[in-house]
């Protein structure tokens, strides 16, 4: 299985396809409260075509699917995103399916636990897409901030939480290991969106009657850094792992 994987992934180097992560910032200016945007939505699509991350002001979480930018603001609803739109933060990559799994009657705890027994490299990042039925889908928002900005640990107390029942859709995002700690969100970081277009957002729990997982391990990393003067005056000396656990899971 490893030679064949080899194979596909020098195959896909060979026809010009990029493997490369690309993230714009860092989690932990986001979690310090820099949410003004820095790259427009066009040039981010440059990077790649699938991923997620978050918009100017924090208005909304972001899904990057086939090369769309969906925007899931907290009136409860999923748009398009405008191309002149900016972006904080966001992880996007071009994605093709390496390695994929079916389960059914799963939670998203033990789906998480699933995949980590079957890849063969925890130290490596990898994009992951699910596409799957759901009997039970919890995601969050947040609404558009204003200045001065608070930070994303209380932003997220009055976040709103969204669940529905009997969902078909995707979860798109990334498993990341654990020396990204800082710079990403260690462990999974997905966002959901539906099927039909209409709902959206970060991941907070779900449970699957039927899920596809699909995955691509990721070799080259690529960080694109705000060039302005509050990125600079961030303290990224602190410890903000309680502040990162709070904001992604509960």
């Amino acid at each position: 299985m490893k030679k064949i994987i080899l194979l596909i992934v020098i195959c896909l180097q060979q026809f010009g396809f990029s493997q490369q992560l690309t993230q714009v910032s860092t989690i932990d200016a986001l979690l310090s409260g820099h949410y003004d945007g820095v790259i427009s939505i066009t040039k981010l699509l440059e990077y790649g075509s699938f991923g997620i991350g978050t918009f100017d002001k924090l208005d909304g979480e972001m899904i990057v699917y086939d090369g769309v930018v969906y925007q899931f603001k907290s009136d409860g609803k999923l748009y398009s995103a405008e191309a002149e739109n900016t972006s904080p933060f966001a992880s996007v990559v071009n994605f093709i399916s390496i390695q994929s799994w079916s389960f059914t009657n799963i939670n998203l705890a033990e789906i998480e636990t699933k995949i980590d027994s079957l890849i063969t490299n925890l130290n490596i990042p990898y994009a992951v897409k699910i596409s799957g039925k759901y009997s039970y889908v919890k995601t969050r928002t947040v609404p558009s901030q204003e200045k001065p900005y608070k930070i994303l640990a209380e932003v997220t107390k009055t976040q709103p939480v969204f669940e529905w029942s009997d969902q078909t859709g995707n979860l798109v995002g990334f498993r990341l290991p654990d020396y990204m700690k800082g710079i990403n969100v260690p462990g999974y970081h997905l966002h959901f969106i539906s099927e039909d277009k209409t709902k959206g957002g970060h991941l907070l729990e779900c449970k699957f009657d039927r899920a596809v997982v699909e995955i691509m391990p990721v070799y080259e990393f690529k960080m694109i850094l705000p060039e302005n003067s509050e990125f600079g005056k961030i303290d990224f000396s602190k410890d903000r792992s309680y502040e990162l656990k709070k904001v992604e899971k509960e």
